[in-house]
């Protein structure tokens, strides 16, 4: 098994990436077990906030990492809460507080669109020249009311009609096939697989 640190301690992620990765022999290791704290995300794109946090890893590791950057962008709020969505309602929110304030930006708008998206960046080492970037998106509706007991963040409220779920009614092996990170991951493996498998 190649070691690979993730530019997070979020176990819902941890779970997502490690099972996705597992058949290419990837052990999928929090940074939190290297006592590594979070790095800065200074950056208004969801692609340069996942390199400066594959970086920061794989410098205080020195292993290849992965990181990603993923949020919510609502359409009637410009994509807000975009690279925010983590913190929108504060440093140190919940996701009862961040969803609790979307739904309140979202009280009076009759348009509930929204997407998800994710960028990935796999390095070699903090100083690699090429890292692999991929970026996906996964479209769906803000509701009112929570449904579904699985996964994190804005799950419960982001409605995909095309399934006639959220993304927390969906099962992991589901939400893998059709998720955001699901898509990214699919197609950074891809790009492994024409690397052979090699970080």
């Amino acid at each position: 098994m190649q070691k690979l640190v993730l530019a997070s301690n979020n176990a819902g992620k941890l779970n997502e990436f490690s099972e996705l990765l597992a058949p290419f022999e990837f052990e999928v290791i929090p940074q939190g077990q290297f006592e590594i704290p979070p790095a800065e995300e200074p950056f208004d794109t969801f692609l340069e906030n996942a390199l400066a946090k594959a970086k920061h890893a794989s410098q205080l590791s020195g292993l290849p990492a992965l990181a990603d950057d993923s949020g919510i962008c609502v359409n009637v709020l410009g994509g807000k809460p975009g690279v925010r969505s983590a913190r929108y309602a504060g440093d140190h929110a919940s996701d009862a507080d961040n969803n609790h304030k979307l739904l309140q930006a979202l009280a009076n708008e009759s348009d509930r669109s929204a997407y998800y998206v994710c960028a990935l960046v796999m390095v070699k080492s903090a100083n690699d020249p090429n890292p692999i970037t991929v970026k996906s998106r996964w479209d769906g509706e803000f509701i009112d009311m929570p449904r579904g007991d699985n996964g994190f963040g804005y799950d419960p409220y982001f409605y995909i009609p095309e399934l006639g779920k959220t993304a927390a009614e969906l099962s992991s092996t589901e939400k893998n096939v059709f998720s955001h990170r699901g898509q990214a991951l699919r197609t950074l493996i891809a790009e492994l697989i024409k690397l052979n498998h090699r970080v």
